[in-house]
């Protein structure tokens, strides 16, 4: 039987989506996995680590947080290792696999522990433009780097660096067969409006979007179809509004059916995280990117910086993300709508398809 291995992932999407991707690549090679994550995940029940044995291990993130919160996370990581390592000695796996955040420091340090010739192949995935806090902090332990750009800034020289791309879900991949299609520019075919926040949702979307639409030009406005990501409790009182504006809304929690709601927007806003933008390329959509203000090396902001220079969407720093630069830069685009077309066209052009695949070359490439 073949030595398992470890697939580190944390609970949000935009980290445990590629590894579910990667997992079922795996899978279909015939490996043995395993899924090391964190108490957030609430996926790891269905999809690709469903039949996989599974840990959940103890830590939490410290970018960002006071003094008192920062020690709290560093002894809860300490913990996580700890932990791990012990699960490691006694799995003897062949690798172990992480996508970044704090979930995958506990399995790769654990790892890193071992003496050289009992130390497992560790590789990280890094998707985003800059090497992240945990990333980093594994990187000079990694026997390879993947990444999803072609340039990353942060990483440690002489690494072993192989640009693999970011692995999305099949069912989203498919997207790159199907061309972007533009919305008319008269007449009352449907705006597609995509609103995604995160798998978590993002405060500001639910504060600033619902008023920068309900200004739109009545033109527009009667047109529009949005599906928007929402945290439940929100919904009701948003879904009044819109209505009262006539506008069509799907309000969710959580997208079920993102390949299809991605498939047939014309324009999606959202945050500008590593899988959220493979899945825009992927797709080849055009979008408005509002990066996370608070993370910790500005990753989101060199992705969104990123797809901009290249022409395949538009940046909106938190700060200036109000009701008034939106509902403008919408009305723009609705109106003038040969900008999304040049934008989906250039977008298209940075996809990397086979991510995952690649992704399994690198790792089989490594194994003993």
């Amino acid at each position: 039987m073949k030595a398992p291995i470890i697939i580190a992932a944390g609970g949000t999407g935009g980290h445990f989506f590629p590894a579910e991707a990667l997992a079922d690549c795996l899978l279909k090679r015939g490996h043995n996995l395993i899924l090391m994550t964190d108490e957030r995940n609430t996926h790891r029940a269905i999809g690709a680590f469903a039949t996989s044995p599974q840990y959940v291990l103890s830590g939490s993130g410290v970018a960002g947080k006071g003094l008192k919160d920062k020690l709290r996370g560093i002894f809860s990581l300490l913990k996580g290792t700890i932990g791990a390592r012990t699960l490691v000695k006694a799995i003897h796996p062949a690798a172990i696999i992480g996508f970044g955040g704090y979930p995958s420091i506990p399995p790769l340090l654990g790892g890193a522990l071992f003496p050289r010739r009992r130390r497992p192949v560790l590789i990280i995935h890094e998707g985003n433009a800059v090497l992240g806090k945990a990333n980093a902090l594994i990187a000079r332990f990694a026997t390879a780097i993947a990444t999803s750009y072609a340039d990353v800034a942060r990483l440690p020289p002489g690494s072993a660096v192989t640009l693999t791309g970011m692995p999305v879900r099949a069912e989203i991949e498919a997207l790159a067969a199907s061309p972007y299609s533009p919305p008319e520019n008269e007449g009352e075919s449907p705006l597609e409006l995509l609103i995604w926040g995160g798998s978590l949702g993002a405060q500001i979307f639910s504060q600033v979007v619902p008023d920068a639409l309900i200004a739109l030009p009545d033109s527009i406005r009667k047109r529009l179809h949005i599906t928007q990501q929402l945290k439940s409790e929100l919904i009701p009182a948003i879904q009044t509004r819109y209505d009262k504006a006539g506008i069509r809304a799907d309000l969710l929690p959580f997208i079920k059916d993102v390949a299809s709601v991605l498939g047939k927007a014309h324009l999606v806003i959202g945050r500008a995280g590593g899988s959220s933008v493979a899945e825009l390329t992927m797709a080849g959509k055009p979008a408005i990117m509002v990066p996370l203000p608070i993370a910790a090396s500005d990753e989101q902001g060199a992705n969104a910086k990123a797809l901009e220079e290249a022409g395949a969407g538009w940046m909106i720093r938190q700060k200036d993300f109000t009701k008034e630069n939106l509902a403008n830069r919408l009305t723009d685009l609705f109106t003038y709508p040969e900008q999304l077309v040049r934008a989906a066209q250039a977008s298209a052009t940075l996809r990397h398809q086979k991510a995952a695949e690649k992704l399994a070359d690198l790792i089989e490439k490594y194994l003993p």
